[in-house]
């Protein structure tokens, strides 16, 4: 990728949470990542670590009484000030979603001609039922949908193409940007495979930026450019997928990694312990208390954004105080004073 490209997507210390009665849940926090025009940036990490959450606050699709902070900008417009009707406009030509489960997207007593006519209707009214029509199948052929199909209903597709068709609908209007949430969840290998193979195909064609969310790392080293590491809300690496998964820097990253199991494991590995309470998280590094290499500062201090050789960002503090992203000298000596004073305690 050039990076003297402007992304297409620019979030800078998005956080999301959740007023509880236990307190607030922080799904989110505190995350910023660039992805640029026709990149994939996989989203992997444990179960509950806030990769939907996050996937969904980029488009503006959270729950009644979800509150954010931070800023997305899309374009270069800053998506967390336009209006709701704006927004809504928007999704659709501009920003797309793939959900995991289709049957919950689809309705089961309209046909997928209908499924078709009522999104490209909802952003141009005028638009007549041959173009629909024209649209849709140019987009049902590329997912391998043969146009005999257009006018069947869901329930007679199987799990492999409801999602192709799910698919389809994003992409129909070619938007630049695409969330897709765990789009093989209970498709077997090979439809997973057929799934993956598409949407690497399509974001070419269509030069389409997509974030993939998923917890499975065979899909990220297959699918995408870039991989970000996500735990307990936050985004602790971050760098070419290849990068990462050769040469990991963070130790939960590292671990994630060695409890995949692939045909040459001898053995099962897991990561001990269960990922944080949101409510009421772990002081300094939320890792540290899983961690294999955690120092006595990973428990007193928030570990800072640091990136290293190669472009990877790494939040961890075994990587020291030099490599601090736009920290000056005076800061630098601020944070070996601290981290001496965390270490002698």
């Amino acid at each position: 990728m050039n990076d003297r490209m402007e992304p297409v997507v620019s979030v800078r210390d998005l956080r999301v949470w959740y007023g509880t009665e236990r307190g607030a849940v922080r799904a989110v926090d505190g995350v910023s990542f660039d992805l640029l025009p026709g990149e994939t940036l996989g989203l992997v990490g444990e179960s509950g670590c806030g990769k939907s959450t996050l996937g969904r606050g980029l488009l503006g699709m959270l729950p009644e009484g979800a509150q954010t902070d931070g800023e997305i900008r899309f374009k270069g417009e800053n998506l967390r000030t336009v209006s709701r009707s704006r927004l809504r406009d928007m999704r659709g030509p501009e920003l797309g979603m793939i959900f995991q489960e289709p049957l919950t997207r689809l309705n089961p007593l309209m046909r997928i001609s209908e499924h078709f006519e009522e999104a490209l209707r909802a952003h141009t009214p005028g638009i007549s039922k041959d173009t629909v029509e024209r649209a849709a199948l140019e987009v049902l052929g590329l997912m391998g949908i043969p146009p005999t199909r257009y006018r069947s209903y869901p329930h007679e597709f199987s799990g492999g193409m409801r999602q192709r068709l799910m698919i389809g609908l994003a992409l129909v209007f070619r938007p630049a940007f695409v969330v897709a949430d765990e789009p093989t969840t209970a498709l077997d290998v090979l439809v997973e495979a057929q799934i993956i193979r598409i949407l690497h195909d399509l974001r070419r064609e269509f030069d389409t930026s997509l974030l993939l969310i998923t917890h499975n790392l065979g899909i990220i080293a297959e699918a995408c450019d870039r991989v970000a590491v996500m735990y307990a809300g936050k985004i602790v690496e971050v760098g070419e997928a290849r990068q990462v998964f050769r040469d990991p820097q963070h130790p939960y990253t590292r671990e994630l990694l060695r409890s995949t199991i692939s045909l040459s494991t001898t053995g099962l590995n897991y990561i001990p312990g269960a990922p944080p309470d949101l409510t009421d998280p772990p002081p300094g590094c939320h890792f540290h208390p899983r961690c294999p290499d955690a120092m006595r500062v990973c428990e007193e201090l928030d570990p800072i954004d640091q990136e290293l050789s190669g472009g990877q960002r790494v939040e961890c503090w075994l990587h020291g105080p030099d490599h601090l992203i736009g920290v000056d000298g005076r800061d630098r000596l601020r944070v070996r004073e601290e981290l001496s004073v965390a270490d002698e305690a």
